[in-house]
């Protein structure tokens, strides 16, 4: 007897989702057939970049004077070690979350480009939708370089994108139903 056919769907997300983000993901899925099994995906954050990011708007910043902090190789790792730390700790509490509601689930921190890293688990374990969860990111939706966007162009699967900590309601009355699309 072979092994019954799952409808993977492969879940990138930028920050750890709540118990109602949870309970949302599982409610697209309440009238598949086949057992669902979802991947969970979480980017590390680059230390480099968010360093240079922190030292930019202290720089930027007319309030304060530009201090002359600089890091060395050592520090810049102890950060990238504690993300690391972090991301693991926000993906299991996904993968937790997922789990109480429910669902057959495995997680990951990815350190690749988070396309990227989405591209390869779809191809990997062949999935057939992709949901992309993050927070309100008006700038680089409008400019089509956000992560549902990119993936969009990328993929041929269906691909839902999710507000993070916002119920279906509040989505829609926001972007007037923005989410599902077709190939």
């Amino acid at each position: 007897m072979s092994e019954p056919t799952t409808y993977d769907v492969v879940l990138l997300v930028e920050q750890p989702l709540s118990p109602e983000d949870a309970a949302q993901v599982r409610s697209l899925h309440q009238d598949v057939e086949e057992p669902v099994r979802y991947h969970v995906l979480l980017p590390v954050e680059d230390a480099a970049s968010r360093v240079e990011s922190a030292m930019g708007s202290i720089a930027a910043s007319e309030v304060l004077a530009s201090p002359a902090l600089v890091m060395d190789d050592a520090s810049v790792q102890e950060v990238q070690r504690e993300l690391l730390r972090q991301a693991r700790t926000d993906c299991d509490g996904c993968v937790e979350k997922l789990k109480d509601s429910g669902a057959d689930v495995s997680g990951e921190v990815v350190s690749l480009e988070p396309i990227e890293a989405l591209t390869g688990k779809v191809a990997e374990v062949g999935a057939a939708e992709v949901i992309i969860l993050t927070r309100k990111h008006v700038v680089a939706e409008f400019f089509h370089v956000d992560w549902t966007s990119r993936a969009r162009r990328k993929l041929d699967v269906p691909i839902l994108h999710l507000l993070e900590h916002e119920n279906f309601d509040e989505q829609a009355e926001h972007y007037g139903g923005e989410g599902v699309t077709g190939l």
